[in-house]
């Protein structure tokens, strides 16, 4: 995932709001989101490949959600999948600061990552491109290929609008968030990241929504909230080559008292 917008205690009525693009190639195989088979408890899609995750949440409230740290040119395979990161805290019971700190003693394993876990009370982040694990402030962040916050085109300019959002209609916040996401506006040239990766392909992957190719681009969009009764709204569209509409799954629960 390339994007994670979401809003953390930041408005009365919503302990927490997400808004993710997961961007990956194509052809890997994915399950779209719903209830685990084998972890019922858990809400979210699965990476067919390597078995982890991008995103999720559980009925007690458990959540997290991870994204890759762009580096340049690749660096060799690395021994771990970062997708289970996010399936080992959602499917475990140790709390969000402890779980992240056992990562990362062996964070080394893993290919660049920056990845957030927690509940409605706290949230962490930890990345193995900075110094260890942090909480996260209440407040609208974003997270894109780099570190929390880092003010990239379409992190900022995401934050600003998650913001002015949490303030619509609540029945029309799904389809709001939905169309921030849907957005392929690339910035200026001057205000791109430079990420080792070349100046065109910066351009390719600066828009939220990526869709410029017929082997990678934005596969999934997900808008998740929780608002101050416990109830949950996760939804997810799919994509497939150049964002073709592939569909939309959703499902509402309580969260466990």
């Amino acid at each position: 995932m390339c994007l994670i917008l979401f809003a953390f205690q930041a408005h009365a009525n919503y302990p927490l709001v997400v808004a993710a693009n997961r961007d990956e190639n194509y052809m890997r195989p994915t399950a779209t989101a719903a209830f685990w088979h084998d972890h019922p408890q858990v809400y979210g899609g699965r990476d067919l490949e390597m078995g982890g995750a991008w995103m999720g949440i559980t009925r007690s409230g458990r959540f997290a959600a991870v994204t890759n740290y762009r580096e340049g040119a690749p660096k060799g395979t690395a021994p771990r999948s970062r997708g289970e990161l996010v399936g080992g805290y959602l499917t475990g019971v140790v709390s969000a600061q402890p779980y992240l700190q056992s990562v990362a003693m062996h964070q080394s394993e893993y290919a660049g990552f920056s990845a957030i876990a927690g509940d409605l009370d706290a949230l962490w982040v930890l990345s193995n491109q900075a110094n260890g694990v942090e909480a996260i402030a209440p407040g609208v962040h974003g997270l894109s290929n780099h570190l929390l916050d880092t003010p990239w085109p379409k992190v900022s300019k995401g934050k600003c609008q998650l913001e002015s959002l949490l303030n619509v209609d609540p029945q029309l916040l799904p389809e709001e968030l939905f169309a921030m996401l849907a957005d392929r506006t690339v910035a200026a040239e001057n205000a791109l990241p430079n990420t080792g990766v070349g100046v065109a392909r910066e351009k390719q992957l600066g828009p939220k929504f990526i869709a410029v190719d017929d082997r990678y681009g934005t596969r999934a969009s997900t808008v998740v909230i929780v608002n101050k009764l416990g109830e949950v709204y996760y939804a997810e569209r799919s994509f497939g080559v150049r964002g073709k509409f592939l569909g939309e799954v959703s499902e509402r629960f309580n969260l466990l008292a």
